[in-house]
């Protein structure tokens, strides 16, 4: 699969459109929780073991913070020991963490970062700039490292001073610090390769034990990001959601992380088990390929889009557990158009689009899915079962998930996709949609979308960079090549006791730094 799209996946790099061009300042405060279940009264008390179950194959684990975590248990663990540069936050969609502010040149293609005060590695000894210099160069050069800091090149990573870090990118990009909450952990200098299981790190845990996936991590007194509440936390592998939630209803855990809607349909009855839905979590959007073959006129891309019926998947492949979307990604971002008259079901005009475009409907199209996450392979055959109406014959095909992302991700003309965290909307413009985009799953090629996107990461003008957003998302709403149905939540279960939970999607869902336990 690309390493790049599994990183992506469970990074959560979205940003705000506005507050980003000033300089920020702040702590992890921001980032969103849940409210307590026993009520607002409650007070936070510290203390207590929190038993977190979460998903991962024995034959993918990984102790690398630089990686490919395809294991969401790898991820939890390292983001519980490793502290990134910013992380998700409440108003602004991006929070300071290792670095305490950022701001950029006038020309917006250099950024300074000013790392946090007291901020120390687990064995006592100072974060440096060296130390985060080193990190960065070192995620910019795995196989990966071009997709996870576009624009930066390794040479262009430097200290300018004793608390000072400056990122140069080749051209001006006013979402710059969206990068850095791509899994830029910071690791000590020259940390060989043969010692990342036992590196300290500088996050608000610190490792007690590790064996075959599963961990026990204690609280860091020291930690610069404020006081930590939970005594330890103990993090447990499963292979399948099934497995997990079985595991919570048992006892056995407090917190199922992201079980999706059928645990949450079991659990729902439950007065004993917390329900705590993300919004936003997850977009599966239906993919057509613009450059060529059936899917390249804009009229049969419509067509295909009025031939949904939105509700009907969110209430069948997800449960009722999402929300409609508008053929935008990005849907959780502030700057998401929803002045954009969402698109409805419309077979009269679909059937009319075809014939102007001649589509063959006596011809079967291959509908490509795979079954990574629950409800993929689902949505795709409920949708080709809505095309029909339209005379559109779709054979759903599912495909192992190493051949897909092999040999049809970014080549096939009809497939299923997904991504999480969606609250960007130049995240996803910029990775997906951009002509020269390097994941550009639908090879959708558009001028006037890659003027206004490098018009508007050049304007540092909020009010102007908005209107081109909006006219970006304008042009991607009527001509891209993505379907985008709907947005799956993220569902945590959790024990009575619990509290404090974040709310966030992608990788705000790891920040259990403020979680308790009521005893």
């Amino acid at each position: 699969m690309g390493v790049t799209r599994r990183q992506l996946l469970w990074a959560g790099t979205g940003i705000g459109a506005a507050g980003i061009l000033a300089a920020c300042s702040g702590g992890s405060g921001d980032a969103k929780s849940a409210a307590p279940a026993g009520g607002t009264d409650e007070q936070p008390r510290p203390g207590g073991t929190l038993r977190v179950g979460a998903l991962g194959k024995a034959a993918a684990i990984t102790r690398d913070p630089h990686g490919t975590q395809s294991n969401e248990s790898d991820y939890l663990i390292i983001s519980l020991l490793f502290d990134t540069l910013a992380v998700p936050g409440d108003t602004s969609n991006t929070v300071p963490r290792l670095a305490a502010s950022w701001k950029p040149s006038q020309d917006l293609k250099t950024w300074q970062f000013t790392l946090a005060d007291g901020a120390t590695f687990h064995d006592g000894t100072p974060v440096t700039v060296d130390d985060v210099v080193w990190s960065l160069k070192r995620l910019r050069n795995t196989p990966a490292g071009s997709a996870r800091l576009p624009g930066i090149r390794p040479e262009s990573i430097k200290a300018q001073d004793a608390k000072t870090v400056v990122l140069e990118s080749d051209y001006p990009n006013a979402d710059l610090p969206l990068l850095t909450r791509l899994t830029t952990f910071v690791l000590k200098k020259d940390t060989p390769d043969n010692a990342l299981a036992t590196a300290p790190g500088t996050g608000p845990f610190k490792l007690d034990w590790y064996r075959d996936g599963n961990a026990r991590l204690v609280r860091n007194d020291n930690w610069y990001g404020g006081k930590v509440l939970l005594d330890a936390i103990e993090v447990k592998i499963f292979e399948s959601p099934q497995a997990m939630s079985n595991a919570l209803l048992a006892g056995q855990i407090d917190l199922a992380s992201n079980t999706g809607a059928i645990a949450a349909r079991t659990a729902q009855a439950r007065k004993d088990i917390q329900v705590l839905r993300r919004p936003n979590d997850m977009a599966m959007p239906i993919v057509m390929r613009t450059a060529d073959g059936p899917f390249a006129d804009a009229k049969v891309r419509e067509a295909m889009r009025l031939v949904a019926d939105r509700d009907a998947m969110v209430k069948q492949v997800l449960s009722g557990y999402g929300t409609v979307a508008n053929d935008i990604l990005g849907t959780g971002d502030p700057a998401y158009a929803k002045d954009i008259p969402q698109r409805k079901r419309d077979i009269t005009k679909a059937r009319q689009l075809l014939a102007e475009a001649h589509f063959d409907t006596s011809k079967t199209y291959d509908l490509i899915t795979t079954e990574d996450i629950a409800g993929l392979a689902e949505s795709a055959t409920l949708f080709a079962t809505q095309a029909r109406e339209a005379g559109i014959k779709i054979n759903v095909v599912k495909q192992d998930p190493k051949v897909f992302w092999d040999s049809t991700w970014q080549k096939g003309a009809l497939y299923t996709t997904y991504w999480g965290t969606n609250d960007s909307v130049v995240f996803f413009a910029s990775k997906t949609m951009l002509s020269d985009a390097g994941q550009n799953e639908s090879a959708w090629k558009n001028t006037a979308f890659d003027e206004a996107y490098r018009k508007a990461m050049a304007t540092s003008d909020a009010a102007e960079r908005g209107k081109l957003l909006h006219k970006l998302q304008e042009i991607e709403h009527a001509e891209s090549g993505y379907l985008l149905w709907g947005m799956a939540d993220g569902i945590d279960l959790a024990g009575k006791s619990v509290r404090g939970l974040p709310k966030l999607p992608g990788y705000g869902r790891v920040q259990l730094e403020k979680t308790w336990l009521a005893r």
